[in-house]
C-alpha cells in the first residue's frame, strides 16, 4: 500500500530533528520538491541529487529519492541547465525529493558518523567535537594499530582510504566526522583524540596532521556519507513496508 508522502516526511523529519539542528545556511534540510501524487511506493537513497542519481531513480520508478546532498546550496538560483534538467525529470516522472544534511551527519543511531563507528565495531560511541551547539561527531576508545584501523575503514566503505601516519602506531581513541572535516585538524587535536577519521581534506590538513602528532584517515567523502541514507531508508521503508534500493554513484572523492 502507497505511504502518504507527507506523513512519511514529517516522520522522517521529527525523527531526524531537522527543525532544531543547525545547518550551514544554504542546505535546505527536508523536502526540496514534492510530488504530484502525494504517494511514496518505493524509495531510491543516494548520497547526491545529481542528474545521473536523478536518471536512475525515475529509472526505478522511484517516486521518493533521499539523498545526503540536495539540489540547493547556493541561496537563489536561475533554473536553467543541470538543475533545469533535474527538476524536469523528476516532476515529469512523480519523483519528490527529500535532504538531510547535518542532521543525517549526526542522528545517534541514522547517523552517518554513527552507522560508520558502528561499520568499523568500534564498540561504544559518545558524542564530541562541538559545533554550532551540537556534537558533530563521535568518538571511540579502542586499542587497535594504524593498519588495522585503516583496513577497517576500506572494508566498510568498499573505497581507496589514505592515511596520514601522524601520531601513534598503537591507536587509543579515534574521532569521526564524516564528509569534508579535513580542515578541522587544529581543533581536533585540541580534543585529546590520536586519530581522526575524516571523508576529505585540504593538502594542508595532512602536513599540519603530523606536525599536531594525529593520524588522519582520510575515507572519502562519498564513502564516508553513503551511510546514512542507507539507515534512514531502511527505517522509513520498515515502518511503511516499502521497498527501497540504494543508487551508487560515487565520485572517488
Amino acid at each position: 500500500m502507497p505511504a502518504s508522502l507527507t506523513d512519511l516526511v514529517q516522520v522522517a523529519s521529527e525523527e531526524l530533528r531537522l527543525s532544531t539542528t543547525p545547518d550551514y545556511p544554504q542546505a535546505l534540510n527536508g523536502l526540496q520538491l514534492t510530488n504530484g501524487s502525494n504517494q511514496v511506493t518505493r524509495i531510491v537513497a543516494a548520497v547526491d541529487a545529481c542528474l545521473p542519481v536523478v536518471r536512475a531513480a525515475v529509472d526505478c520508478k522511484s517516486d521518493l529519492l533521499i539523498v545526503h546532498h540536495g539540489l540547493f546550496w547556493s541561496g537563489a538560483q536561475l533554473i536553467t541547465g543541470s538543475l533545469y534538467e533535474k527538476l524536469k525529470l523528476a516532476m515529469e516522472h512523480n519523483l519528490a525529493i527529500y535532504s538531510a544534511h547535518i542532521p543525517l551527519d549526526v542522528h545517534p543511531t541514522l547517523g552517518n558518523n554513527a552507522c560508520l563507528a558502528a561499520a568499523l565495531n568500534l564498540g561504544e560511541t559518545e558524542p564530541f567535537f562541538s559545533w554550532k551547539g551540537i556534537q558533530l561527531g563521535v568518538r571511540a576508545s579502542v586499542d587497535l594499530t594504524r593498519d588495522e584501523l585503516l583496513a577497517r575503514v576500506i572494508a566498510a566503505t568498499g573505497a581507496t582510504a589514505h592515511l596520514c601516519p601522524g601520531g601513534p602506531e598503537r591507536i587509543r581513541s579515534v574521532g569521526i566526522i564524516t564528509g569534508g572535516a579535513g580542515s578541522e585538524i587544529f581543533a581536533m587535536a585540541e580534543t585529546g583524540v590520536d586519530t581522526f577519521i575524516t571523508g576529505e581534506g585540504p593538502h594542508w590538513s595532512y602536513t599540519a596532521a603530523e606536525e599536531l602528532g594525529l593520524n588522519v584517515i582520510y575515507g572519502g567523502h562519498y564513502a564516508t556519507e553513503t551511510f546514512g541514507v542507507k539507515a534512514l531508508s531502511t527505517w522509513l521503508s520498515e515502518r511503511y513496508d516499502l521497498p527501497w534500493e540504494f543508487v551508487d554513484h560515487p565520485t572517488g572523492l
